[in-house]
């Protein structure tokens, strides 16, 4: 097993974090869905679907950033710019709220900075163990 420095763990634990808002966005999307909340079912059924892929793709970056799998920063930096055209979305159009868009941005920023240091601690790692072979 590879040993991971403090950012990389500090990155995945952000990931994880992550992960968990994305579940209790599912299980807000069922709670509507149960109560009768929502315009079509199967939409919501199938949304409901996505999101828990979505949650599950996420804490499996998170768990991949954790062992030191290239991979999982991969995944988690496409996470990261995925919801910053979300919160650009959020800042156009009609009903543009700043606040929420900054609130939603905010915290990919923080992962997007994480996620990098992490790449280059491993960059680091991967150096130091090639020079001394």
């Amino acid at each position: 097993m590879i040993r991971t420095t403090g950012v990389e763990r500090g990155a995945a634990v952000w990931l994880g974090l992550e992960a968990a808002a994305i579940l209790t966005l599912a299980v807000w999307e069922l709670v509507a869905l149960v109560r009768g909340d929502s315009g079509s079912a199967s939409s919501s059924v199938a949304l409901l679907v996505l999101t828990l892929i979505g949650a599950a793709a996420v804490a499996g970056f998170a768990v991949a950033v954790w062992r030191g799998g290239s991979w999982g920063r991969s995944g988690g930096v496409v996470v990261q710019l995925l919801v910053l055209s979300i919160a650009i979305g959020l800042l156009t159009g009609e009903g543009a709220d700043a606040s929420r868009a900054a609130a939603v941005a905010v915290p990919a920023i923080v992962g997007l900075v994480l996620l990098i240091a992490a790449a280059r601690a491993a960059g680091a790692r991967s150096r130091g163990a090639s020079s001394d072979a």
